[in-house]
């Protein structure tokens, strides 16, 4: 099979956030893997047939315990994972309900200000969906808890 032939990854995930009563009144989740070390929005691979949206929001729920209310879809994210594309479809998403418990999966979430969780988030990649769902609440296309 050639490079071209390699079938993509499909994978979705959410720009989860939450009303903060802190400046600037916004917090965003970050889901820490073990597995990686590393610190991303939380997201996971599609299930054969699974619709994407439905598969960001069970993903958010798995990783981080939280129920969420989808808002506006954000940008894809393209990039090689084990050296095979990979295309992970991104919503801006309000936490609703629920609470964290660690598991071999993710071990620790972090809730923190937009310009914080940009710093943090370990692929570069991954740091304009931040400036993609504050453009997102500005337009008001996302819900507001």
């Amino acid at each position: 099979m050639s490079p071209d032939e390699v079938p993509v990854v499909r994978a979705a995930g959410c720009v989860l956030w939450r009303r903060s009563p802190r400046p600037p009144g916004l917090e965003l989740c970050l889901v820490h893997r073990p597995k990686y070390d590393d610190w991303s929005h939380p997201k996971g691979k599609l299930k054969r047939g699974e619709d994407p949206l439905a598969g960001a929001l069970r993903e958010v729920a798995e990783e981080t315990g939280y129920a969420a209310a989808p808002g506006a879809e954000l940008p894809h994210v393209r990039y090689l994972a084990d050296g095979r594309p990979k295309e992970v479809r991104y919503w801006a998403a309000a936490a609703t309900t629920g609470a964290f418990t660690p598991s071999a999966e993710v071990d620790r979430i972090l809730w923190l200000a937009p310009a914080q969780a940009r710093a943090r988030l370990t692929r570069p990649g991954d740091r304009p969906l931040v400036d993609a769902l504050l453009a997102a609440l500005a337009a008001g296309t996302t819900p507001c808890p």
